[in-house]
């Protein structure tokens, strides 16, 4: 905690990060209009950012401040289910390589290296066409293709800690493979899994919006980032109404950015060097 409050972009990326989940969360009480209206009053269609309308409309005259705010929801939910299957995958898949070895080792390290071998966007843009998932099916989808570094992660960590003398230790007090794996080896990669975990949302959230962007990710009537700025995609529009393409871009663009210094932060709170360091500089 001190190495992540001394790093001052990490604490102020944090507050805005949690500012962004709790809009997402409140979005009904924080929404000023109700982000699926549609109007086709002149009036009401491609006005700029004022009072009314902070962020302004789009060229249906629905509100853009309201739908980010709820389009934050849908992209968020996305991000997260996809880090923690990717997360589930991965380490299970690496803990189970690095501690037996073997065979077991060689074939799920083959797997690994088959799923890096697939142009990750192009296959999800491939089964987005297909079969028209929902915000769930893609989070699912981008969670089955994100998983190969945290599993190559996972089984070097415990590669080198099984061969330390507290395992070697639990072994000869006779203690079963899972108790060990679930009681000494986990709890100790648990901070580099945490690490990536936090940059797999950043990386979901990208993905997301480059599949929605071209109109093979969430589907109507659900929204995200990534959908509105598919809808602002026409030149007319964005000529005319700018606005329309810049604040969800601007959503997206923020919160990554919180992520990956927060992500920087946590590498380093984890990381022995830097904790070293600073002790011994006196902090």
């Amino acid at each position: 905690m001190r190495i992540l409050t001394r790093n001052k972009l990490a604490f102020t990326a944090a507050i805005v990060l949690l500012l962004i989940i709790g809009a997402a969360v409140f979005s009904p009480l924080i929404a000023t209009h109700d982000p699926q209206l549609i109007t086709l009053k002149p009036d009401k269609i491609c006005r700029p950012p004022s009072a009314e309308h902070y962020f302004g409309t789009d060229d249906l005259g629905r509100d853009i401040w309201s739908r980010i705010v709820y389009g934050s929801r849908t992209s968020l939910v996305v991000a997260f289910v996809a880090m923690f299957t990717a997360v589930l995958l991965g380490t299970a898949c690496g803990t189970v390589a690095g501690y037996f070895g073997g065979i077991i080792d060689v074939i799920l390290m083959r797997l690994v290296d088959i799923f890096l071998s697939l142009p990750t966007v192009f296959f999800l843009i491939i089964i987005a066409a297909i079969f028209k998932p929902g915000s769930l099916g893609i989070a699912i989808l981008l969670g089955l293709t994100g998983w190969m570094g945290i599993a190559r992660m996972v089984r070097g960590q415990v590669l080198s800690l099984k061969e330390r003398e507290f395992v070697e230790a639990a072994r000869a007090l006779g203690y079963s493979d899972r108790r060990i794996i679930f009681a000494h080896l986990l709890p100790n990669v648990a901070g580099q899994i945490i690490v990536h975990a936090n940059l797999a949302v950043a990386g979901a959230i990208l993905t997301e919006s480059a599949v929605s962007f071209l109109g093979l990710g969430v589907q109507p009537p659900q929204f995200s980032w990534g959908t509105m700025l598919y809808a602002a995609q026409d030149f007319v529009l964005l000529k005319n109404a700018p606005w329309t393409a810049i604040f969800p871009g601007l959503a997206i663009f923020v919160t990554v950015l919180c992520l990956n210094y927060i992500g920087g932060a946590l590498r380093d709170a984890w990381d022995p060097k830097v904790k070293n360091s600073g002790e011994s500089a006196g902090f």
